[in-house]
């Protein structure tokens, strides 16, 4: 009962953790996030609401545009702040240290409140205090989304981000909820002057978590200061090379407007709803204020939380990019327009019209807004991605936001100017309607500029996107398949609808057709045989009268075949007479071997007959391209018949292409007698690529074959790797199986070519693969293993330095040149290609947590060897990586000395210093560790050397299956225990390697030992 319970627990929790798109590994560093950014941003928005309610009692809205001003110069000083800090504080301390900051003068505004009577240089204090509370609250907002980004950027890779950020993120809109609907009870209980005093309480509770998060995952942060003078000077230097120009600028200056207008229109309406607010206050004061804002912020809250969650991606998927990106301007526009008219009708007031536009431009502000941002940076290329969202976010928008609290100022004296005098009320009214009319103006330029946007995203995306690096949720599919006509349809070069076509194809391949189809008749044959054939891929009926429309008119044979194809496997019922005229023997070998394929498919007996008749006529012809044609031929036909027979023949044909076609038809035929043929390509040069083609198209079926042979040992390492390509290449879930099976088992060239073929995957297939099956544990036990290995090719070396000579013990020839010692320093140097090897394959691990560029960018210049580049390496290394074992990974990459290194992989291994021999004698025990070189060398050092080796260690390895390996053993028996040798010797003379069963002849011969039987 206690298992069922433990396992129905078990269930349910692993069942809410997929509903979540969470791993179990990302649950607790995901909820202590969100809770740190919830914490903290009820703490905020409390202050905010309270002192948007002193302000606007006290002073009124008229002021609101100097913090606007204000607000733009405290955010970007507080930028340079935050990194000035991480100069000098380790990122770790940095996070903390910002987020207790800012609860620090949260308790000390309290002692400024209500102080209006005391004025320093004609300004009460509660003036500066209350002024200096507003200013704080907004350059606080910008350091906690700053310091939360920051610190889940360190917390969770990039992998791990695209699922945790979202909820994470979502503690804002939560708090919004919270905040809001407790602040009326928080205001009774504390009052209004107090509330200062809760929310630096709840901004240090936040820190205090966030200490807690950051010690219990140091690993996720570097240990020293981020940046140096001399990174600053370099990225300096690389940002000014990087220089917008061309198609790229003309679509960075619209971006960029996207955002600056978005900021505008958000502060004017901010800037009219608090104005409208403090005329409707009924004479409570502060706490009305804060009060009414309260509830109207958790009423808000929860439409936030509600449209995030379940509309925001669903809607951009549905609808398009540009369409969601036009909502917000659109709706404002509208809802202006309504307000105004409504207005001037006496049908609604003002305050109720600006309550409606804020809580538009509030729900979709910070929902779909924040949704389609990143898609809209997508065409700009990465190396200046970075330095234009930084110039959009840290730049344009502080400044857009001062720059309208100056046109603020501007409106209102203008205003005062032009607008008659009469009461406050209505010139009030007046004054807020000439507000709501700019703004629906500037709504009106957003909507314009989401047009220029939409009209350049596309043909940038096409020219600039990498081949296999965009996915369906990167991109506007129907801006996309707009552009994708234009394109095709204009005159131009052939390499660029190339890449259009591919681009659609990878994108949304089921649905190619509806671009191509009416089009195919526009484009040149090259473009029509693409088309064709990724039409294929997907055939629909509905584009049937197009195909077949294309395929009346003079066509090139290669573009006429795949359009019969098409027509065949798309119509209902086809008609098999229009086939046969395609029969006759002047018709192109193309086309009559794709007629006779496709009329044995369905045909009946005389036309199976007829076709059959046709294909043997073209396999037995004398003319190579009849051959190869009758042989493609052959992959089409559901039913060979009798053409079995001449498939023996065609294994043996002189010509390449023939037998290259040959593999093809028996996988596509599923021909099972023929399969070990297209193992058996695998082993040639010249047959290896349509091998592994045609196994490939097996899918599944090609699964135990290829297993067999990737596992024999005894197969050349090139066959082997092709069939671990092949199961790469499949893809299917039982491939990846497969594959991450054997990873935990295998070692050395094996894992490496394994993680290899993983990472290559299209569409991170393999790396989800991986983290789906083993986590990210699993991961980090991988590198662990090799850590420790890594230790005992360490500890190998320091005990084996001090062998220098082994003049002592040799016996042999010592005036042939050879030094006595060769035997050690080619011992010493394949165990230094064992720990490249294995760094390596740490790098490789290290890539399914990482982004791989970053990885191979450490890689490189660790691997450079200059010290200033390792630095670096290790800088990025630092940076990058949160395993467990991070200090010790950098540790051992970092240019020690072997002893340094084995010090501080203590905790993975403890050392012991050995004698030579008891060393050599542990390094065979790690024999299914070692590569066959390494094996072979310690060997040939244990002879020269007349060290003693285990028997278990011998037998074994005289049973490699590498020659040379057993070699090197048959070389030290030899020395170390003749009697030994001549037992085993006649049962090694039908060896498999020529040189070792040459060596078996020539001792058996010194020793007297009878030949071959």
């Amino acid at each position: 009962m206690e298992n069922f319970q433990i396992g129905a627990i078990a269930g349910a929790r692993q069942g809410v953790l997929r509903s979540l798109n969470l791993r179990s590994e990302e649950l607790e560093r995901t909820l202590l996030m969100f809770l740190v950014y919830t914490l903290t941003s009820v703490g905020l928005i409390w202050l905010e609401l309270s002192t948007v309610g002193l302000f606007l009692d006290e002073f009124g809205a008229d002021k609101l545009p100097w913090i606007y001003i204000a607000s733009a110069f405290i955010g970007s000083s507080l930028g340079f702040v935050y990194s000035w800090l991480q100069k000098i504080l380790p990122l770790r301390r940095t996070v903390v240290v910002v987020l207790g900051m800012m609860s620090v003068p949260l308790f000390l505004f309290r002692f400024g409140i209500g102080y209006e009577n005391t004025k320093i240089a004609g300004i009460s204090i509660a003036f500066i205090t209350i002024f200096l509370m507003w200013l704080w609250v907004e350059a606080c907002y910008v350091l906690n989304d700053l310091n939360t980004s920051i610190t889940s950027n360190q917390l969770f890779n990039i992998r791990e981000i695209k699922r945790t950020y979202p909820l994470v993120s979502s503690g804002y809109l939560v708090a919004g909820v919270v905040s809001g609907f407790s602040l009326p009870l928080l205001l009774y209980v504390v009052g209004l002057e107090n509330v200062t005093l809760i929310s630096g309480l709840m901004v240090a509770t936040g820190s205090v978590l966030l200490y807690y998060l950051t010690e219990k995952y140091s690993q996720a942060f570097p240990e020293t200061a981020r940046w140096t003078d001399d990174d600053d000077e370099d990225d300096q230097q690389e940002f000014a090379a990087r220089k917008v120009t061309g198609p790229l600028q003309k679509y960075a200056i619209p971006l960029v407007s996207f955002f600056v207008l978005a900021e505008v229109l958000y502060v004017l309406v901010d800037f009219q709803f608090y104005s409208q607010l403090e005329y409707q206050n009924p004479g409570d004061g502060a706490s009305w204020i804060a009060s009414f804002l309260g509830i109207y912020e958790g009423i808000q809250g929860l439409f936030q939380v509600a449209t995030q969650w379940f509309a925001s991606s669903r809607l951009v998927e549905r609808i398009g990019v540009f369409v969601t990106a036009m909502i917000l301007p659109a709706g404002i526009a509208i809802l202006g327009v309504l307000t105004i008219g409504a207005s001037l009708g006496q049908l609604v007031s003002v305050f109720i019209g600006l309550i409606l536009l804020r809580f538009l431009d509030e729900l979709l502000h910070y929902t779909l807004l924040e949704t389609v941002s990143p898609v809209l940076f997508q065409p700009i290329p990465d190396n200046i991605r970075s330095g234009i969202q930084t110039l959009v976010n840290g730049v344009g928008e502080p400044l857009s936001c001062g720059a309208t609290g100056v046109v603020i100022l501007v409106m209102l004296w203008v205003t005062q100017k032009i607008l008659p005098q009469q009461d406050e009320s209505a010139f009030h009214d007046q004054q807020s309607l000439i507000f709501i009319g700019a703004i629906v103006v500037l709504a009106l330029v957003w909507v314009f500029v989401v047009w220029l946007i939409r009209s350049q995203y596309v043909g940038l995306l096409v020219k600039s996107a990498e081949r296999g690096r965009l996915g369906v949720t990167d991109v506007d599919l129907k801006a996309l398949k707009r552009a994708v006509v234009e394109t095709l349809e204009q005159p131009g070069g052939e390499d660029e609808k190339r890449s259009c076509i591919e681009l659609l194809t990878q994108i949304d391949p089921k649905n190619v057709g509806e671009v191509l189809a009416p089009i195919l008749d526009s484009l040149s044959p090259v473009l029509q045989c693409q088309s064709l054939e990724t039409m294929l891929q997907h055939p629909n009926p509905a584009y049937l009268e197009d195909v077949r429309a294309l395929s009346k008119q003079s066509l090139p044979p290669e573009v006429l075949a795949l359009a019969l194809r098409y027509i065949w496997l798309t119509e209902a019922e086809p008609n098999i007479d229009n086939l046969r005229p395609y029969l006759q023997p002047n018709v192109d070998p193309v086309v009559r071997g794709t007629a006779a394929a496709l009329i044995m498919r369905r045909g009946d007996r005389q036309q199976k007959a007829e076709a059959t008749n046709t294909l043997r006529q073209m396999l037995t012809h004398k003319l190579e391209r009849e051959r190869v044609m009758g042989t493609r031929a052959l992959g089409e036909a559901d039913y060979l018949q009798g053409l079995r027979l001449y498939i023996p023949n065609l294994l043996q044909d002189e010509s390449l292409r023939v037998r290259r076609a040959l593999l093809d038809v028996i996988s596509s035929t599923h021909s099972e007698e023929y399969y070990p043929s297209l193992l058996r390509g695998l082993g040639y040069k010249s047959t290896r690529e349509a091998a592994l083609q045609a196994i490939v198209k097996l899918h599944n079926d090609a699964i135990p074959l290829l297993v067999y042979l990737a596992e024999d040992i005894h197969k050349p390492d090139l066959v082997r790797l092709q069939a671990w390509t092949a199961l790469g290449q499949i893809g299917t879930v039982e491939a990846i199986d497969i594959l991450v099976s054997n990873l935990m088992t295998a070692w050395g060239t094996t894992r490496r070519n394994i993680l290899r073929i993983l990472l290559k995957m299209p569409s991170e297939a393999g790396i989800e693969g991986v983290l789906d099956r083993i986590g990210r544990s699993g991961l980090e036990t991988l590198i662990e293993q090799e850590l420790m290995f890594i230790g005992q090719i360490y500890a190998g070396l320091v005990d084996l330095s001090g062998v220098t000579t082994y003049g002592n013990f040799a016996g042999g020839d010592t005036d042939s040149g050879i030094p006595e010692n060769d035997t050690a320093q080619l011992l010493q140097r394949a165990l230094a290609g064992l720990e490249a090897d294995a760094k390596e394959r740490c790098f490789l691990l290290i890539k399914f947590l990482y982004p791989a560029d970053t990885v191979q960018a450490a890689a490189f210049n660790i691997s450079s060897g200059q010290p200033s580049m390792v630095a670096r390496g290790l800088e990025i290394l630092d940076n990058t990586v949160d395993i467990v074992r991070k200090r010790a990974l950098i540790n051992l990459l970092d240019q020690n000395s072997e002893r340094e290194k084995l010090t501080n992989l203590s905790e993975l291994m403890v050392y012991k210093p050995l004698a030579p021999s008891d060393r050599l004698r542990r390094l065979l025990e790690l024999r299914h560790f070692l590569s066959d070189w390494t094996l072979a060398c310690c060997f040939h050092l244990a002879r020269e050397a007349r060290w003693s080796l285990t028997a278990q260690q011998t037998l074994v390895c005289l049973q490699h299956p590498t020659g040379f390996v057993r070699e090197a053993v048959l070389a030290y028996l030899k020395i170390a225990s003749p009697r030994a040798l001549l037992e085993l010797l006649p049962r090694l003379q039908n060896d498999p390697d020529n040189l070792v069963s040459a060596q078996v002849e020539e001792m058996m011969a010194e020793l007297g030992v009878g030949g071959k039987r």
